[in-house]
């Protein structure tokens, strides 16, 4: 009996495919792993633009100039680096997209080609691992913005009793709003990826207008900007650190809080659907709006300097100190309370696509027969409750420093997917032999390609020393480490990058520069497959024509109603 009751729960929990449009349920491939046919690539570059909005128009950006004032840098250096850096985010971005433009595919699928099918599994949980934490302390985040909007409402919630024991390092008011925000968050998780466009528009708007507003407010009343804008360098001459190491550490951490993001462009530009779109979209937002963004915030902050006689980086704290100064006033409390909600909705989205929905394809990947795209979503949000982010913000300072030092290890990773895609395989990829493992030529020895793996090592040694004293406080460590450290980027990219090319000239891989014949998958329109010298499929489709902002789909079809689990 209870061997027969587990077996009908895992037929139960097993996907269901639809073999007429080519979906397949396998250990290695569901229907969000498969090539995406173009009914499901929908996004032009202006939905691009709304995602990749959600990026740039958050808390973080608007508060990067401080990190690197802080350090003695003047302003004109670090909007220097923040130019500098988003340019190198935006290109990469573009590189590593790439892929999943010209063959449809997600970064879970890409590794295949170059780690092997099983050790794909090693950039994945990687991406998993991260996926989970980051999303619970944007949770964490976003409960902080909800607090805020709750006390606009409820003035008394502010003084609301903390119940919380005392060994738990947060009060009861934030909790509520974290468990609000949470919540908020879940139903969104239902939404499949082509179909996030119109939120993404709408909160990406939302958000620029607030934070326009609090600009424009904030220089209105104060009249101008206080001392902090026009901060000049104050690098002592006797400093550990040059002005150059400084910027080129600032530099180095302003593209690692953006490189987990970068390694997994594919899994959204493969719903583009042209390259143009994405590139654009993507250029447009990552680079010039994430700079007016960071420029904003400073001007902001500058200008409440002289308000309120204080620096407030922090958009939560400053929107409590707004409505303390306003007296409590009901023309305070509604301004603050749509600056919040503004923040809130964009935060939300940011997370739930950046976060939940790529820890959802990276899990389906690790789980194809049980897992796809919202049953992952699902339970990376669910994790939240386990990793506590409470715990890890208010606690341990130094694991976000830790968490945004990932690019240690996901620097290497990119050099050997750059170098892999252009300059090994030359841009060309057998579909077929990414989802069968029979005589794959991805299948390498035993699953794993061995000429990967001593690669990727080799470009985060050097810098792991660095990582471990500058987490560690290790000021008395030898200056070498550091400055490894500072450039681990561009370090860990170039060594193995170049190790990865030059083990393959002297180990060639097998069916490097090969493509299947004939489009198996209906993933490529007839225009598409003779740029790619491949046969069309019999059933191939044209790409939709949508106007600006639609979904893509018609909700009175019959596939409409399917996507959304309703009946006919």
């Amino acid at each position: 009996m209870a061997a027969a009751t587990a077996r009908k729960v895992r037929d139960a929990a097993i996907l269901k495919a639809d073999s007429s449009r080519n979906e397949e349920t396998t250990a290695w491939c569901n229907r969000d792993l498969v090539p995406l046919p173009p009914s499901r690539r929908t996004w032009g570059w202006f939905n691009f633009f709304g995602a990749q909005s959600l990026g740039a128009l958050n808390v973080a950006t608007w508060q990067t100039p401080n990190t690197f004032l802080t350090q003695g840098l003047s302003v004109g250096q670090a909007m220097a680096i923040i130019v500098v850096s988003r340019f190198i985010v935006s290109l990469f971005a573009c590189i590593i997209a790439w892929c999943g433009l010209t063959w449809h595919i997600g970064f879970t699928i890409q590794n295949r080609f170059t780690w092997g099918m099983r050790g794909a599994y090693i950039p994945l949980l990687q991406r998993c691992l991260l996926n989970f934490i980051w999303n619970a302390i944007q949770c964490w985040n976003g409960g902080k913005l909800v607090t805020v909007c709750l006390t606009a409402l409820w003035p008394s919630f502010k003084q609301i009793k903390n119940t919380l024991p005392d060994n738990v390092p947060t009060t009861t008011s934030e909790m509520v709003g974290f468990t609000v925000f949470w919540l908020i968050s879940v139903p969104f998780l239902f939404i499949r990826p082509e179909r996030f466009k119109k939120p993404f528009f709408i909160s990406s708007v939302g958000c620029g207008v607030a934070m326009l507003a609090m600009m424009i407010w904030s220089l209105a009343v104060a009249k101008g900007v206080g001392p902090v804008f026009y901060k000049g360098e104050t690098v002592s001459s006797t400093s550990r650190w040059s002005v150059s190491w400084l910027m080129m550490a600032g530099l180095n951490q302003a593209i690692g809080q953006k490189v987990a993001g970068m390694a997994n462009e594919s899994d959204f530009s493969r719903y583009s659907k042209d390259h143009m779109a994405f590139v654009v979209g993507t250029v447009s937002v990552q680079w010039i709006v994430g700079i007016f963004v960071s420029l904003g915030g400073l001007v902001t902050t500058a200008a409440c300097q002289i308000i309120y006689g204080k620096i407030w980086w922090n958009p939560p704290d400053l929107m409590m100190v707004m409505m303390d100064d306003g007296k409590g006033s009901s023309g305070a409390r509604a301004g603050v309370f749509f600056l919040a909600l503004a923040f809130t909705f964009a935060i939300l989205f940011q997370n739930v696509c950046g976060n939940a929905v790529a820890g959802g394809i990276d899990l389906a990947g690790v789980f194809p027969r049980y897992i796809d795209i919202r049953r992952g979503a699902i339970i990376t949000f669910l994790a939240t409750w386990i990793i506590q982010p409470w715990q890890l913000i208010n606690r341990a300072a130094t694991f976000v420093t830790v968490l945004s030092s990932f690019s240690v290890f996901l620097a290497p990773l990119l050099g050997v997917m750059i170098c892999d895609y252009f300059f090994i395989r030359h841009q060309k990829v057998r579909l077929n032999h990414l989802y069968h493992p029979e005589n794959s030529d991805y299948w390498f020895a035993h699953g794993v390609n061995w000429r990967v793996i001593p690669c990727w090592i080799a470009g985060w040694a050097p810098t792991i020393g660095g990582l471990i004293v500058s987490v560690g406080g290790m000021s008395s460590a030898p200056d070498a480490l550091f400055q490894l450290y500072y450039t681990a980027f561009f370090t860990g990219l170039s060594i193995s990058f170049t190790l990865f090319y030059v083990v393959n000239l002297i180990f060639p891989v097998k069916g490097a520069g090969e493509f299947d014949p004939y489009d198996d998958w209906a993933t490529f329109t007839p225009g598409e497959a003779a740029k790619l010298n491949i046969v069309p499929n019999d059933n191939a489709e044209e790409l939709p024509h949508i106007r600006l902002g639609a979904s893509g789909y018609d909700p009175d079809s019959e596939q409409s109603r399917q996507e959304l689990g309703l009946k006919s």
